[in-house]
């Protein structure tokens, strides 16, 4: 008979993978917090902080934003490159990241853009200046789009370093402003990682067993879509394969039984278990805690979907909306807005979730989480543009 992990163990197990079941706070160790949650992903959007700040600061509110841009460009302890979207990873899983590459640079090579970009300027054109001159962003190039401007354009220069990146020729070297300079992967990526070469059955169960470990549970489907690095297929073979994981059964919010896979310490994860923190936190809507929108809503029962680009007409909730996290449950969203030139951060609208009960306590919880997230971007005062409770 499978094991049973019921809707409360299972949200506290999650949490607890997530780095969210602790109150965020004791000494730091980003190197430690990036290799729990396996990646972090980045975002240009600095609604208030950018979404990579946000994610780790949610884990550590020591954390401060300069720490990752040295953890990257001095440190060399992660680096940049593709899971679902642009993610930094750590340095060590760089071995078992060839096969990504290989996917992603086939892939994007085989666009039609890039055909039309690389008869314009060539790879090796590029790799030569970055190897004369140092690592460059785009902005060192010159060429431009042709033609009839579409939103997701891009000049002839840029598509071809991003295949170049994709396939890790290029690797990201630092970022200025959060602006890319690229260099030649020889010069950022240590040659002890370069030089490892596991085939690819080796990297898929890497993957396959690594995603599953901070999932702490999950199907088929969601092991899949942790890394976004293997398909359905190589997905199920590995689960065929994959001795030591252990079948379960997990209750989803409404009480219906699904099943799913688990690390083979899943009973010491579930004997060892403890209630989350009820420390209230504003979450990223780009967090890893709530990227599988599936998987959220059926341990959460919490609908969620990010608006960002969604016509404003046809927006139910906001532009950039953010899940509140009480405890075990999400209790509601907020859209909050800094303006740093102010040094205001001001909140727009506040949606309690129906079965949150509103009282004093909870809103006491949710200030002092603003005003901890007003002194990480260093902002003096929170502005409440709706109503309270």
């Amino acid at each position: 008979m499978a094991l049973r992990i019921g809707n409360r163990q299972a949200r506290w197990l999650w949490l607890q993978a997530q780095g969210l079941s602790d109150t965020p706070t004791g000494p730091l160790d980003l190197q430690d917090t990036i290799r729990r949650l396996g990646y972090v992903q980045l975002d240009t959007i600095q609604n208030v902080t950018r979404a990579h700040h946000h994610i780790l600061w949610s884990r550590n509110q020591n954390y401060r934003e300069p720490m990752l841009d040295r953890l990257l460009g001095e440190d060399r302890a992660v680096f940049e490159h593709f899971t679902h979207d642009a993610s930094v990873l750590p340095m060590e899983f760089y071995p078992m990241w060839q096969r990504q590459f290989r996917r992603l640079g086939d892939k994007v090579a085989g666009y039609a853009s890039f055909q039309k970009a690389v008869a314009e300027i060539g790879g090796e054109e590029i790799k030569a200046r970055i190897a004369a001159e140092g690592p460059l962003s785009t902005q060192a190039f010159d060429t431009k789009v042709t033609g009839k401007k579409q939103m997701w354009d891009r000049p002839p220069h840029k598509r071809v370093m991003d295949q170049l990146w994709y396939a890790g020729e290029l690797a990201t070297s630092h970022r200025l402003n959060f602006t890319k300079y690229y260099d030649l992967s020889e010069r950022v990526i240590p040659s002890h990682h370069r030089e490892f070469d596991h085939d690819d059955e080796g990297q898929i169960d890497w993957l396959c067993r690594n995603a599953l470990d901070r999932l702490a549970f999950g199907s088929l489907g969601e092991i899949q879509r942790f890394w976004d690095a293997v398909n359905a297929k190589e997905t199920r073979l590995w689960a065929d394969s994959a001795k030591d994981a252990v079948t379960v059964e997990v209750e989803n919010h409404e009480g219906q039984w699904l099943k799913a896979l688990a690390p083979p310490d899943i009973e010491v994860r579930l004997a060892t278990l403890s209630r989350p923190t009820t420390r209230l936190r504003i979450i990223n809507p780009f967090d890893p805690a709530v990227r599988d929108r599936n998987r959220l809503l059926n341990l959460f029962g919490f609908r969620y979907r990010n608006e960002m680009f969604v016509p404003a007409a046809r927006r139910q909730w906001g532009y950039y909306v953010y899940p509140i996290l009480e405890g075990d449950r999400f209790v509601g969203r907020i859209e909050i807005k800094a303006d740093r030139a102010a040094s205001h951060l001001r909140v727009t609208q506040y949606w309690p979730e129906p079965a949150a009960r509103r009282f004093a306590a909870r809103h006491d919880r949710l200030s002092a989480e603003l005003a901890r997230l007003a002194r990480l971007i260093g902002v003096g005062q929170v502005l409440w543009e709706c109503d309270r409770l």
